[in-house]
């Protein structure tokens, strides 16, 4: 009788801890700062031109346009677009000033539950899609400005379509657990040990910038794991490591050339393409010198992982034959018999730490459909290439990427065929042409 007393004790002990546990992590309550009696879509004065001119750079920061705005949109912030995740499509919610179909009807008090917590208006739990749990650590002071810079946006009428997840991720009291697990509700606390200046650019690189979002590689349930900006698979392309390391990280960068690089698009070495063309091109490009140096010296402070440049393919392979011959062909009036590039324009291969990362995606991904670099103020112009899907065979992909890989002191893993084929799925692009194909044998 002692012992079922005793289990039962335990279990309700336990009961009360996950209770209390979840009420904690729930919490809402650092938001009760805002008001909560003037709506979104409330007529703003010319005192409030200071706040919104702030709220604007939080919003540039936080790169809320990328997601809140559908692809070849003109109406900024108004919704729509269908963020791809290994779950299903998530729509981004319209967060003009609509008071129908956006957030006109919301209080600063809803936004910032939105926002920081993953709380709609009416206490349903958003998907971390929305990266509330970058922005949690968001200030007071900032979110007020951004929600003041969301009230002098142009309201849009667009009713975005409803997200629809499959069983059981269409459960949003699931998230519940989810946040337990993987969101911490706890403002950002600068570290006393550190540089006002590295405070800095750990507050918006675990914040406002959420960078983890894309270059922290997530488990099957899309938590971050421990390899904190070590990099991460995007379906076609990767997030690269942004640490110290000197391999497939930023360790070999100075701060001048990781700041020129999210300032221009493109450095030494790297031209930004794909999701970070699209962050430099709508936030990271409008940061001060101040905050960039800050991210710089943030990021370069990160141990990063252990990885270690491998034997490199011998010349001789069969594979690297392949591709250098390929190379020579297709490449070099860009890229330079040597790899280095054209500064600004098309991207070194050589020394480049993204080309030589534990994953080709990127580099798979390009090639197949070609790609445009970041365009910049400081660099209008940007670099483009063309797509090579019409034109190569899986296996000539993989030979010229695994060259690549392996030319000019690189070295990395080899690409499979098999790899192409998957990135040529996603992409929907059609195999090698038919004359191309005669031409190849």
């Amino acid at each position: 009788m002692k012992k079922f007393r005793l289990a039962g004790g335990i279990v309700v002990a336990a009961a009360v801890a996950a209770g209390v546990m979840l009420w904690m992590n729930g919490s809402t309550a650092a938001d009760e700062v805002a008001g909560d009696h003037t709506r979104t879509d409330a007529p703003l004065t010319d005192a409030d031109a200071a706040a919104v001119a702030r709220g604007h750079y939080v919003a540039l920061a936080g790169d809320c346009v990328a997601c809140h705005t559908a692809p070849e949109s003109k109406q900024a912030y108004s919704g729509g677009y269908a963020i791809s995740t290994p779950f299903g499509g998530i729509f981004a919610s319209n967060i003009t000033p609509d008071a129908e179909t956006g957030i006109g009807a919301w209080t600063e008090r809803d936004f910032f539950r939105a926002v920081r917590h993953g709380k709609g208006k009416e206490g349903e739990n958003l998907y971390p899609a929305m990266p509330y749990n970058a922005y949690v650590k968001v200030s007071d002071q900032d979110m007020h400005d951004l929600w003041m810079y969301m009230r002098s946006v142009k309201p849009v009428h667009n009713a975005v379509p409803e997200t629809n997840l499959p069983f059981p991720y269409n459960i949003r009291l699931a998230m519940m657990g989810w946040n337990l697990l993987f969101f911490k509700n706890a403002p950002f606390k600068p570290d006393l040990t550190k540089s006002a200046e590295w405070n800095r650019g750990a507050y918006l690189v675990e914040g406002l910038e959420h960078c983890a979002a894309c270059h922290t590689a997530k488990n099957l349930i899309g938590g971050d794991t421990s390899a904190y900006l070590q990099g991460s698979n995007l379906s076609e392309w990767y997030a690269p490591e942004i640490t110290s390391n000197k391999v497939t990280g930023i360790g070999n960068w100075s701060r001048d050339q990781v700041v020129q690089y999210l300032k221009l698009g493109s450095n030494h070495v790297a031209v930004a393409s794909g999701p970070m063309a699209e962050a430099v091109t709508n936030s990271t490009q409008y940061l001060t010198d101040a905050d960039l140096y800050a991210i710089a010296t943030y990021l370069k402070s990160q141990p990063g992982s252990d990885r270690r440049k491998p034997q490199a393919l011998p010349a001789g392979d069969p594979q690297m034959k392949m591709g250098a011959n390929l190379y020579e062909v297709n490449c070099t009036a860009c890229h330079s018999s040597d790899g280095t590039g054209i500064p600004h324009l098309a991207a070194s291969l050589a020394d480049n730490p993204a080309i030589i990362g534990p994953d080709a995606s990127s580099l798979i991904s390009t090639v197949l459909q070609g790609g445009r670099g970041a365009v910049t103020h400081g660099n209008p112009t940007s670099g483009a290439m063309p797509s090579f899907a019409w034109k190569f065979t899986d296996e000539q992909v993989a030979a010229v990427t695994t060259y690549i890989r392996n030319a000019w002191g690189n070295a990395a893993s080899p690409v499979k065929a098999s790899e192409v084929a998957g990135k040529r799925e996603v992409l929907k692009l059609p195999p090698q042409m038919p004359a191309q194909s005669a031409a190849s044998r």
